[in-house]
Formats: structure tokens, sequence, C-alpha cells
């Protein structure tokens, strides 16, 4: 690689730690090694790094213990684990994956460290209680949803402060509030009563206002006549009906019936293959944005964004507003694609919304865009949610499809930072079992994931910031020797790009900002801690390696890789940057 500036690594072993903090039988004498990389002009561009090598997993043993078992179950009373275990903390330990992939694959073993998967749950009328929500993050919910499609302020803010009551107690397991707008939605009018739709009736839709008869409902949406042309498929609900285009007027469109069904009040449009020609944020989602605004939300997820123009635009009433939070793009519509890249790049993280997306276009290109998406979000660093009818049956039935469990796995292999629950959770009969399936067949298929290769653009990422480099290195010495990696972080900068790498342990990042904590919920592979920072060091990582041993995250004789990189320095100078392994001593 070439470098302008030199770089050389001094590995200066790090003794008796136990004497920097006054902690009372804690103590660890580190084997560990300082890595302090200095450069001798200013920081600049990357440099060739002797450090050790990665030839594969080779986690460092660990004394024999008695194994707890515990069953793989979505259900209510299975889910405990052993006496004085704290519920969904961590999911296995490198031994015990290595045991799962010699055959020993009947039974889980007590947890040693955190599904790396993240849950996203839609939060609505029958989770939306202080028990569910308790409920549902004990089973596993790492950010809570907000549909802004469904209810009103009053009673989205009753959410925010009841999943921030939950933060304020909560040990680790903080929840991220997403706020999802509800975008330029074409919707069907109001009914008296259902209307059973058969295959060869005709039915008409009409821009007319009030209309809701036995062949008529009017649309919300006055350019609708424009949009359709004759010979299109109109969808109903995603596809659970279709009928095509025979005609139109200036005020309606008459169409025939191809696949039929119950026709309910308010049910979502489609054109196949086509976008509504309307503005991506609506009069109500500035409205719902200025409530996110207020109450300090950690994500939007935008809906139906068509190009970058609109993520620009909300970004800049958000920094105008003083706002940091980030933004999600939900990849729905067909006019889309072809920005897709355009889009990511202006976003800070994306969603795969595959109900509309396999609306508008052939249902057989959603899972090669779903592949797409992630592979770019994974490679721009940027988390990726993917989302839409992933335990749809468990709307109404206590068990999944065999399908919707190997979906679920699909997006876990693929890469996905989260996935998500919908109606299962907003209005479904089984909300907490839901939550538990996602829990366990994430955790599960993780399990027998094999180590991650190194990134084909190892070298052009490196050329951004000194902490890339850093960031893969330490990955590398981490799942070589089989260890969790801890980081201190003010702005989240670090433990992202550390997510970014997928090491094969959590990433355990301190910060001294609560708003920093909730926004990492969302990362994979990352558990976030608040802590405050004091002025030393040294009592700094020590306070952080006893919460991590009194929680149960880390054991005695484990070994820690500690990260010191990033945008803002902390007990560091700028230009130096350090990866410590330190062995815990209890």
């Amino acid at each position: 690689m070439a470098s302008s500036a030199m770089m050389s690594l001094a590995l200066t072993p790090v003794t008796d730690l136990g004497r920097y903090c006054g902690l009372r039988r804690q103590q660890w004498t580190s084997q560990s090694f300082v890595a302090q990389a200095s450069s001798r002009h200013g920081g600049n561009s990357s440099a060739a790094v002797s450090v050790v090598r990665a030839t594969g997993l080779r986690p460092r043993r660990l004394p024999e213990q008695e194994a707890v078992i515990v069953p793989v179950s979505p259900d209510d009373d299975r889910l405990d684990l052993a006496p004085g275990a704290t519920k969904l903390e961590s999911t296995l330990s490198v031994e015990q994956l290595l045991a799962i992939h010699k055959g020993r694959t009947g039974m889980w073993v007590k947890p040693s460290f955190q599904r790396k998967t993240k849950i996203v749950c839609t939060i609505g009328p029958t989770s939306n209680t202080r028990e569910m929500i308790w409920k549902l993050a004990d089973a596993g919910m790492n950010v809570a949803r907000l549909n802004m499609s469904h209810g009103d302020h009053a009673s989205h803010k009753k959410v925010i402060d009841l999943v921030r009551e939950f933060n304020a107690q909560a040990a680790a397991n903080v929840i991220a509030i997403m706020l999802d707008t509800k975008g330029p939605e074409v919707r069907s009018g109001d009914l008296p009563q259902p209307i059973m739709l058969k295959k060869g009736n005709e039915f008409t839709f009409t821009i007319k206002r009030g209309v809701g008869t036995d062949t008529s409902v009017s649309v919300n949406y006055d350019d609708f006549v424009n949009d359709v042309e004759e010979g299109d498929t109109l969808l109903i609900d995603g596809g659970m009906m279709s009928l095509v285009v025979k005609s139109k007027t200036n005020e309606s469109v008459l169409c025939e019936v191809v696949d039929g069904g119950e026709l309910k009040s308010r049910r979502h449009l489609n054109v196949r293959g086509k976008s509504a020609t309307l503005p991506s944020i609506t009069e109500k989602d500035w409205e719902d944005i200025k409530f996110g605004v207020d109450n300090k939300v950690d994500y939007y997820a935008l809906s139906f964004v068509k190009d970058a123009e609109v993520v620009h635009e909300l970004k800049d009433f958000l920094k105008d507003r003083g706002a940091d939070i980030h933004v999600i793009v939900k990849i729905e519509s067909a006019d889309s694609i072809p920005n897709l890249q355009s889009i990511l790049n202006a976003a800070d993280g994306a969603m795969v919304a595959r109900g509309d997306l396999g609306a508008e276009l052939p249902i057989e290109e959603v899972p090669l865009l779903q592949g797409e998406i992630i592979r770019s979000c994974r490679a721009m660093g940027k988390p990726v949610i993917v989302a839409t009818n992933m335990l749809e049956s468990m709307i109404n039935h206590p068990t999944p499809t065999r399908a919707e469990v190997s979906d679920i796995a699909i997006a876990v292999r693929e890469g996905a930072d989260g996935i998500m629950l919908s109606g299962e959770t907003a209005h479904g009969k089984y909300p907490l079992k839901a939550a538990r399936v996602m829990h366990t067949v994430a955790m599960r298929t993780e399990a027998t994931m094999p180590e991650e290769e190194p990134p084909a653009n190892l070298g052009r990422a490196f050329k951004n910031h000194m902490s890339e480099m850093f960031a893969f290195h330490a990955t590398m010495m981490s799942n070589t020797l089989g260890t969790s990696i801890l980081v201190f972080t003010r702005t989240g900068f670090m433990a992202m790009l550390l997510s970014h790498y997928r090491p094969a342990g959590t990433v355990f990042a301190f910060t001294n900002d609560k708003r920093v904590q909730s926004r990492l919920a969302l990362y994979h592979s990352v558990r976030a801690l608040y802590m405050p920072f004091s002025d030393d060091a040294e009592e700094t990582f020590c306070k952080a390696l006893a919460i991590l041993q009194k929680r149960g995250m880390v054991k005695d004789g484990e070994e820690v890789a500690l990260v010191q990189s990033g945008r803002q320095p902390i007990w560091r100078s700028e230009s130096t940057h350090h990866i410590q392994v330190r062995t815990v001593h209890g």
C-alpha cells in the first residue's frame, strides 16, 4: 500500500494495572500490548502496518465450567435462563460456537455475549403499554418503531415516554426510537361495510370525495387518474387483490377484478411498475418530523424516497433546528432503484421495505434488490434493516411458517444490521412470541456463520481515516484471539466502524452521551453502555471492565481487545492510536 506517512508500532507490555484504580477485589494484570501508531506527517493517509496476522479463529481456552442448558424455544414459559442470569444478555461464547460446528446442535449453552443482529419492533395497540414494552425489551427488542400512518401524536408521545422510562433503568439493553413517516400513500376511501370483489367483476375508483358503494370507492389522491393508463395492474394491499385498468375518464378509473377478495376501508393502492407523483415528504410528514425533533427521537425512517434531494432537504431542516437525528431511507418505490447509490450516499442508513417494493416491481426482483441494498450499505458502513412480512403469519398464529424462519435466517446471513416486525407486534395476537422467534432464529443462525472475509474495498476504505485501519486490525486481532472488543466513544464513530467489519465478538461501546448510547442500539454487534468518563484513562478502563464483569458480560480469564481511535481523541494525542489486549482477573 502506498504511503505518504510512515508509521511505527511500539509494543509496550502493560503490567499490574490494578494499582491504577481503587477497585476492591477487582484486579487486572494484563498481558496486553499497546500498539502506538504515531504519524510523522500530521496523521495523513494510509500506512503499511505490521500487526498480528489473522490466520483463523483460535479462541483462548477458558477453565471448564458446568454448562447451563437453555432450550431454543419462543414459548413464554421456557425463556428463563439459569438463576442469576440476565435475560437475553448475550449469545454464545466462541468455544460454544465451535462446539455447535462439531455437532452439539440440539440445545443452547448459557450465553456469554449478545445476539448481534438487532430487532426492530413496531409499537401499536397490542404493545403500547408499560408492561408490554418491558416484556418486548426482555424478549429482544432493540429499536421501537413508531408508525405515523396510525395513531396520533398523543399516543406516540406516550410510547416515547415509556421507552425513555425503560432506558433510564436499563443496565445495557437501551432501546432506540425510530419515527417512521407515513409518506405519500395512495389509499381507497371509507366504505359503509366491506365489499366482496369477485374475479371478472367491474369496479371503479374515483377522485370524487365521499363515494363508497358496492361498485365504486373514492381515492385520496387527485392525480390518480393521470398516473394510470389502460392495461395497468392495480394492486390492493400489496397484491392481496389485483385489478386491471379497462378505461378512464377525467374523474374515474374503471377496472376489472383479476384476483378478488374482501375490500375494506382505507386500503393501500399501488400501480405495478409505477410510483405516485406525490412529494416524498407530505404536509403531514413535516408535522410528524417536527414532533420527532421536539421529542428527540433517534431515527427517522423516511418513506417512499425517490431521489437524494429529499434526503438533503430533510437533513438541512434538521441542521437548521439543531436536531441530531439520523435518517434511514426506506427503499420501497420503483423510482428509487435507478437512484439507489445516490440515495444511500445521502442517507445515514436504509430499510428494505419489501411490501411496496414488491408491489411496484416484479416480486422476483425483491430478493435480488434486498441483497444489493445490504451489500451497498455494508460497503458504506451504514446500518440496513430488512422489513415487511418477516413473521406475517404470527399476527394470527402462535408459530411461524418454515419459510418465514428461513427468511429471517437469510437476512441475518446477508449481514443486515436489523430485522423488523410490523403488524406482528403492533396489532398481532402474539407479539412476544414473534419477538422471541426472531431472537432465537437470529441467534441460532449467527452461531453457525463463518468468520467474515475482509471487505474487497479494504484499501480504498482506509484512505478516509486512520481509524478505519485500526477498526479493521482490531477486528482481525479480536477474531484471532477470540475476544470481545472494548471501545470508548463520544460520538459513536469508532463503534460504528467496528460494527462495519462484523467482529466475531461483541463490541462493548462505552459512551458519556446517552443519545449516542441509544443510537448505537441499531448497529450490528454493538452493545452500548453509558458511563461518565474521568480524566484518568486507566481509571476509566478499569471501571468499564468492572461493569462488564459485574453484569456477566466478560468472565474471569477472558481477554478483551481495547481500541483507542476515532475522530475525537480521548486520552491520546490526535496522531496516536492504540490497540490493547488485556486479560481480565477478578
